[in-house]
């Protein structure tokens, strides 16, 4: 039988980078107690029993783990409401729903921190063509007309770093100043629990995410969330399922205590993948890469962007993502059209679920500078070796 390779020395260099690491880790650490003992306040103060594991067929009426559900993530996000649904494909879809349901044809939509990542480009545009939703972007455009000011936390695609929570609270409190009677909308994505508090803290009305990225722990199949002001939430919601039917509808397919497990494990998900790109942006920027954010700034989301300038480069990075995952580590990524994207884009994903974000992966754009976005991170220990085996790559 064949014996698996022996296990490397690891390298000095590593543990220089880890001990540089130590204090910025310590913040870490006390964002996820914090947001751990949060998390199980709002599992005692919903109730959380055995029973709440089960689930009913069909129209997913009288759900009681599903209505629970609803009910945690609300007491977590400091909500009147929340909905948590498998039939939500996407954090991409969640957004869709929250902004559809909210808005009516001739209704203004300002994408506040100006244009979106790849993906909502695609939907905003149909909004305003198919839907004729008056978008526009930029907080120049806020006015008392403005119904929904959008504000998108992660980076998407950019080459920036993404929005802190002081950020965004300065941008909250303009839109209250200029147009008082906008939805706050946040595009909560990649962003849950690497703070102690989360958009809807600092006013937001409502926000939304994908179960595949931090909520999830990478032990929840699929699904996204909205959270928010219960008239608001109920809006999305119809949009979702039916006007009438709302929040009501939704069978979970046994999944609800997958979903409330993973709700639980993700602040320490949460930091083990924050340890990991800080230590990814620590021990590249030494090996002369550009990398946002810093090693040492502080994180807002799970992803470490690196400038490769090469696209020969790029793809070699991602190929080694690859090659060393734990789920179909014998292929090599190939870089191919995406709907939503305008460019080829190359994506490593060795992960047990398809496309989760949370679970380590990268990716990126084929289109000058050939920047790389390392993401998530089940476990820190792996991502500690893929970034030695990434390493050792630039070194040859």
């Amino acid at each position: 039988m064949a014996t698996i390779e022996a296990i490397p020395e690891i390298d000095p260099s590593i543990l220089e980078a880890e001990t540089a690491l130590e204090n910025i880790w310590e913040k870490f650490r006390e964002n996820k107690y914090h947001n751990q003992v949060k998390v199980l306040r709002a599992f005692q103060k919903s109730g959380i029993q055995n029973a709440h594991y089960s689930w009913v067929t069909g129209y997913g009426y009288d759900d009681l783990g599903k209505d629970k559900l609803d009910e945690l993530y609300a007491n977590y996000f400091n909500t009147e409401a929340a909905i948590i649904r498998l039939q939500l494909v996407s954090g991409t879809h969640a957004i869709s729903c929250a902004i559809l349901g909210n808005l009516n044809a001739g209704d203004k939509l300002v994408a506040v921190t100006g244009k979106p990542y790849d993906t909502l480009q695609s939907v905003f545009k149909k909004f305003k063509t198919k839907y004729s939703i008056n978008y526009v972007e930029g907080e120049k455009n806020l006015d008392p007309e403005t119904k929904v000011a959008f504000l998108q936390r992660s980076r998407g695609y950019e080459w920036r770093d993404s929005y802190g929570l002081d950020y965004l609270k300065e941008k909250i409190d303009l839109i209250k100043e200029k147009a008082p009677n906008a939805m706050i909308f946040v595009d909560n994505c990649y962003g849950e629990f690497t703070q102690k508090q989360e958009p809807t803290d600092i006013g937001a009305d409502l926000i939304a995410g994908s179960l595949i990225k931090n909520p999830g722990a990478g032990i929840v199949a699929a699904g996204a969330y909205i959270a928010g002001k219960k008239e608001y939430v109920e809006n999305a919601a119809e949009v979702l399922t039916a006007p009438g039917i709302g929040t009501h509808g939704g069978c979970s397919f046994d999944q609800n205590r997958l979903m409330f497990q993973g709700f639980f494990l993700a602040p320490s998900i949460v930091y083990e993948a924050l340890k990991g790109m800080s230590l990814a942006a620590k021990v590249l920027s030494n090996e002369g890469l550009e990398t946002i954010p810093a090693f040492d700034a502080e994180r807002n989301d799970i992803i470490q962007a690196i400038k490769f300038n090469s696209e020969e480069k790029l793809i070699k990075f991602c190929e080694l993502v690859q090659k060393n995952s734990p789920v179909n580590s014998m292929f090599s990524p190939i870089p191919d059209e995406i709907s939503g994207y305008d460019d080829q884009i190359i994506m490593a994903a060795g992960a047990f679920i398809e496309g989760s974000s949370i679970e380590l992966s990268a990716d990126g754009p084929l289109r000058e500078p050939y920047i790389g976005y390392l993401q998530g991170g089940l476990s820190y220990a792996h991502t500690r070796y893929v970034i030695s085996e990434v390493k050792k790559a630039i070194q040859a």
